[in-house]
């Protein structure tokens, strides 16, 4: 995420907020940060010499690149052009041969699985049934072929 959202940085001068939409729209909604992973990110960015915030009236904070992250993102310029290019897959970061209906149901299958995790630690049997219905599924996948 950190280098990420440097090269963001790198690109343009961006609030938090501006980052968090940027990403989204980057990936075609299959993927928004939050703001407890984008600000800290920010304070880590910003802590390590590598963005600064620049002066702006408000309460907003404008991130840009420093000298300083210039460098480290030279030092690693493949990896953040191959994080660049996952969101950059066809018509709205989505990858061009993905049918929405297969998008959407393992979006659907993520957000189940946040959802039920949040809730609290899986007992025995619930993991298991889980582990069974996902099984299920991925041999369901297989003979789709």
């Amino acid at each position: 995420m950190r280098l990420l959202v440097l090269a963001m940085l790198a690109e343009t001068p961006r609030h938090g907020y501006e980052i968090i939409k940027a990403i989204e729209e980057r990936f075609g909604g299959s993927y928004s940060p939050s703001p407890g992973v984008i600000y800290p990110t920010l304070a880590w960015l910003d802590d390590m010499g590598y963005a600064v915030v620049e002066a702006e009236s408000g309460a907003r904070k404008r991130y840009r690149v420093t000298p300083e992250g210039e460098a480290f993102l030279t030092a690693n310029r493949a990896a953040a052009d191959d994080l660049l290019a996952r969101g950059a897959h066809g018509e709205g970061g989505r990858r061009p041969d993905m049918p929405p209906p297969v998008l959407r149901a393992m979006e659907n299958l993520k957000l189940a699985m946040r959802l039920r995790l949040r809730t609290g630690p899986l007992d025995e049997t619930a993991a298991e049934a889980i582990a069974s219905a996902l099984d299920a599924a991925a041999l369901a996948v297989e003979r789709s072929r």
